[in-house]
């Protein structure tokens, strides 16, 4: 494993890490995501992801107990918050901050949270009472260090104007890989010159840059898009463009002398704002082909020609 310094914080994160969103406490059993975990410390992973709202906290309640028998200074933990827990239980005031991490806590069986996220921005509630609650957790010493998750590039700008008063965030966490680049163009140049690193979600398009399906053939039964739990989000990333699209890139990886997933995450990699990519597992045996991307030695020349076929895949009609 590789490690990258995570922003301006004094974190240091594996370039690969394990997320739990529709995995954990959600679309695996229990046991496996605790073999998932236990994989995920064998192969060196330090840095674990989560949120509130993944299961409405049977994600995290899973990840605290699969973490509870490792030294907590051995792992950088990260979860959420801003997602609809019910009861009108939602958004980023202070009231939400100050009770979703207590809860959050409790479910993560920890005094604290290295990183804790905004999970999304949160229009019905000030920038500065968020901010406010935000510096108060980490004064409090229940947070380290803040992020945000999906937020626009006007949304850093007001935040990080706020910057000495407040907290500074050192994590942003988008969607990104060679199929979804619109971070490139604003969010990831104002990170860059902030001192704010990117800790990428879907950097496999939920499987699909596995190569694992065919354009005019049923997903494989255990895969994501087969699954009532964990399928919901994926219907645009298997349109047949999309795995033609895929399919087209195997041969680079072929020659690269890499599996399509490690060539993938290999091209996330690539970008040197980026920390960290997070990746979901449903077996511990994928941990290792994934794993395997940070070794990877690539011509950047394929990568142009991988961007190249991505860019000619078709929008979906509306």
């Amino acid at each position: 494993m590789k490690y990258r310094k995570l922003g301006s914080s004094d974190l240091t994160v594996s370039e690969i890490s394990l997320g739990t969103w529709l995995t954990t406490g959600v679309g695996i059993e229990k046991d496996t995501a605790i073999a998932i975990v236990e994989k995920a410390f064998d192969l060196d992973i330090n840095f674990f992801d989560t949120a509130n709202v993944y299961g409405r906290g049977a994600s995290e309640t899973v990840l605290g107990e699969a973490l509870k028998g490792h030294a907590r200074d051995s792992y950088v933990l990260a979860t959420k918050v801003f997602g609809d827990m019910g009861g009108g239980n939602k958004g980023l005031s202070r009231a939400q901050i100050e009770k979703q991490l207590d809860d959050s806590l409790a479910r993560l069986q920890t005094d604290y949270v290295d990183l804790y996220q905004c999970h999304r921005y949160d229009p019905d509630t000030p920038l500065e009472e968020t901010m406010a609650a935000l510096t108060a957790a980490v004064k409090s010493g229940k947070v380290r260090y803040i992020g945000f998750s999906e937020w626009s590039p006007q949304n850093i700008r007001d935040a990080l104007a706020m910057v000495p008063e407040v907290a500074k965030f050192v994590s942003s966490q988008p969607q990104y890989s060679l199929l979804w680049r619109r971070p490139e163009k604003e969010v990831i140049p104002i990170c860059a010159d902030n001192g704010i690193s990117q800790i990428v979600w879907s950097p496999l398009a939920q499987g699909v840059l596995t190569g694992k399906y065919e354009a005019d053939a049923p997903p494989p039964e255990d895969s994501r898009a087969a699954s009532e739990e964990m399928g919901g989000f994926i219907a645009n990333l298997i349109r047949p463009e999309v795995i033609r699209a895929v399919d087209a890139m195997k041969p680079l990886a072929e020659e690269a002398g890499v599996s399509m997933a490690q060539f993938a995450l290999a091209w996330v990699l690539r970008e040197p704002n980026v920390a960290s990519a997070i990746v979901g597992a449903s077996k511990p045996e994928q941990l290792e082909d994934n794993c395997a991307s940070v070794d990877a030695s690539i011509d950047p020349a394929l990568f142009a020609k991988a961007e190249e076929i991505a860019a000619g895949i078709p929008r979906p009609e509306r």
